[in-house]
């Protein structure tokens, strides 16, 4: 895995990288514990995204104190992306808020990183929702959709592993539900300081994104942000007219005109590298908003877009930071899920879908608190607090 002359790449074969994937595993499930909390109703989702995001800042300023040039931070700004939202939402301090409402079908996302190694997660919530208010209906089918298809991911994971078993274990499993992937998301392997690595996973791609997306094997030492978003609808996002407020710097290179572009570049460079970030994080919002359009124009930086389904429909999100070690998969990020809370008339069709997600990914070392997965009916949810290493038997 070394190149020649250059540095070698860091990887988890390391145990000093493996503690840091950990490290920022546990700020993350922590935040979003924090952000969960928030998720009630009459709140500002501007507000929420902002206090995830000085909880990731202040939580990863606390770590490794002593390596002043070591860089750390949020990996991914938080959104909450509500209903048929599908990603990326969460507005600069000029934009349209949204409040919160009780029955809303919340994504929460979000990721922090130290020197470079980066978790990610993301978490589906019902404002309101409790053992005693249970979720029904088309609610119910898809988060259950998105939550089983994850955890059949999460199971395919593995050495030698083909990147389609989990394309179609996710097709799969949401159309159980009566429900779609979203066309053309991908899940990506992470290295360091690089959200977005050259393997992917593809899920519910069209006949085109099918032909010119690459296979793959997975293999150890790998670490990838397995990401299943799944609607009630056709599966397809699109984009309307709220303005994007994520990016993140690109490799490419151009000569900037203007003023506030080349001002806009540099603060990025320093402050955040290839990390994406959030206009809103700028002093100056305005001017920031100026030197972005050039910037996007010449691809230097690119924006990630928020995409909404049709109006009547429902999205829900998972989404995990997984180490592919020898002896199996480490859960880096995820928190529990209470299943129990939501009631479906469907199930996994597939018997073999069904078998699968009812194995553990494996007894938690150390502790002695291993927690089995939970059955496809039901059942207590996989349990991932404060990242424990999580081995699935290949």
């Amino acid at each position: 895995m070394t190149d020649v002359e250059k540095e070698p790449e860091k990887t988890i074969a390391e145990d000093l990288v493996v503690t840091k994937y950990k490290l920022a595993g546990e700020i993350v499930n922590k935040t979003l514990k924090t952000v969960i909390g928030l998720c009630v109703a009459d709140a500002s989702v501007r507000d929420i995204c902002t206090q995830g995001d000085n909880l990731l800042t202040e939580e990863t300023g606390k770590v490794y104190k002593k390596e002043k040039d070591l860089k750390k931070g949020i990996a991914f700004p938080t959104c909450l992306s509500v209903n048929n939202c599908v990603c990326h939402f969460s507005p600069a301090k000029n934009d349209t808020d949204y409040t919160l409402k009780a029955g809303d079908v919340v994504k929460i996302d979000l990721g922090a990183h130290i020197d470079g190694f980066i978790a990610v997660a993301a978490h589906t919530v019902v404002v309101g929702a409790s053992a005693d208010q249970k979720i029904s209906g088309r609610q119910a089918d898809v988060i259950l959709a998105a939550y089983w298809a994850v955890q059949a991911a999460l199971r395919l994971l593995k050495a030698g592993a083909n990147n389609y078993s989990i394309t179609d274990a996710v097709q799969q499993i949401s159309e159980s539900y009566k429900c779609k992937p979203i066309e053309g998301m991908l899940s990506h392997e992470l290295k360091q300081f690089k959200i977005d690595g050259e393997k992917t996973i593809i899920q519910n791609p069209s006949e085109a994104q099918r032909k010119e997306h690459e296979k793959c094997t997975f293999d150890k030492h790998e670490v990838y942000a397995i990401d299943v978003i799944v609607s009630t609808g056709e599966g397809v996002g699109r984009e309307k007219d709220t303005k994007v407020s994520i990016y993140k710097k690109s490799d490419e290179n151009y000569m900037l005109k203007l003023k506030a572009s080349r001002a806009l570049l540099a603060e990025v460079k320093t402050k955040y590298g290839n990390m994406p970030f959030n206009i809103r994080s700028f002093e100056e919002e305005t001017k920031a908003r100026m030197g972005v359009v050039e910037c996007v124009s010449h691809k230097m930086i690119e924006p990630f877009q928020v995409l909404y389904e049709k109006p009547t429909e429902v999205v829900a999100q998972f989404k995990h930071t997984v180490l592919l070690m020898p002896n199996g998969v480490n859960l880096v990020t995820g928190i529990p899920f209470e299943v129990d809370n939501f009631v479906s008339e469907h199930s996994i069709a597939q018997e073999e879908l069904k078998t699968l997600v009812t194995q553990p990914l494996g007894p938690v070392k150390g502790k002695g608190k291993g927690k089995k997965a939970a059955a496809a009916g039901g059942g207590a949810a996989t349990k991932v607090e404060s990242a424990p290493a999580v081995v699935t038997k290949a």
